[in-house]
């Protein structure tokens, strides 16, 4: 089993509820160097993370709080912003302050270990799970792994335009990503090539239906309805519709050589709902090429790893 799993994973699994149960219990942990995780509940004054543990105070120094933070190349705010989340850690040992038990936890040796043995062996094309911590207009951020964070750009999240991350993802959501390159302590992901060609998104309607989508783009000539995250058809244009709005469009036709789908707009609604589940079309761990366009298109989009 992976043990490099992004934060939250661990914390209500039987087996960390069991090593943090008693003190015993967190000294065999320690001599056998288990990745454990629990909430930090403050970030004091000086950067220290305080951590609860069931049977002890926990404190992770802000020196291990990540990797490069004694170095300069990670900022404080990674610390101060863990407050109240989810952390993982190796105890380093536990010792007596202020007249209780108090275990000294180190969360950069987990993420340095999770850089040499699981991060670091990623090549170009591999695929791994993350979790989406943090939304921006320009991208997600994601955990791959301990707490380590790594970026989708906005284009790179589906082939189907959105205004912002939002639109496809929610805090907290697990999702998988690939590799497209690996630098020193820094890993590049995409995200489209998960979600399926033209073909494959196509093949899930037919002429005749009528289904629901979501407007991307209003446009003079036209309204884009998204029908999947790598799947969009054209409307006739009105002027009664907006961005972000739910569509029911009926299917008029779809063309695989011209890469296009007829729709008929048929009324459109505001969204109240959280973007739905994605449905991935990758099943493998890795994949050398991507080529969304139909092989009798005259376009062509694809990604070589």
């Amino acid at each position: 089993m992976n043990q490099f799993l992004p934060k939250g994973s661990r914390l209500h699994t039987h087996e960390n509820i069991a090593a943090l149960h008693s003190v015993a219990a967190m000294k065999a942990a320690m001599n056998a160097g288990t990745i454990l995780e629990a909430r930090a509940i403050l970030c004091d004054s000086s950067h220290n993370l305080l951590v609860q543990l069931p049977c002890m105070q926990g404190i992770i120094p802000r020196e291990e709080g990540a990797i490069g933070i004694a170095d300069g190349t990670t900022r404080d705010i990674a610390l101060i912003a863990k407050a109240g989340k989810p952390v993982c850690f190796r105890i380093l040992r536990i010792e007596m302050r202020n007249g209780q038990q108090t275990a000294i936890l180190s969360r950069r040796i987990v993420q340095e270990s999770c850089w040499e043995e699981y991060l670091s062996k990623y090549k170009s094309g591999d695929i791994l799970p993350a979790v989406v911590t943090h939304l921006e207009r320009f991208g997600a951020f994601v955990d791959i792994g301990c707490g380590i964070p790594s970026m989708l750009p906005i284009h790179t999240i589906s082939v189907s335009r959105i205004m912002h991350p939002k639109d496809r993802f929610v805090v907290g959501q697990p999702i998988q990503v690939v590799v497209q390159q690996v630098e020193l302590r820094r890993i590049h992901l995409t995200h489209r090539e998960l979600l399926g060609t033209w073909e494959e998104n196509a093949a899930l309607f037919s002429a005749g239906q009528t289904v629901v989508g979501m407007i991307r783009s209003v446009e003079s000539y036209g309204i884009f309805v998204e029908l999947t995250p790598n799947l969009a058809g054209l409307a006739e244009p009105r002027s009664d519709v907006s961005v972000g709005q739910c569509a029911s469009v009926y299917i008029k036709s779809i063309i695989p050589q011209k890469m296009k789908v007829k729709l008929v707009l048929i009324d459109a609604f505001e969204n109240t709902e959280p973007p739905m589940p994605l449905r991935y079309f990758v099943h493998s761990k890795h994949i050398n090429k991507w080529r969304y366009a139909p092989k009798d298109s005259m376009r062509i989009i694809e990604t070589i790893f």
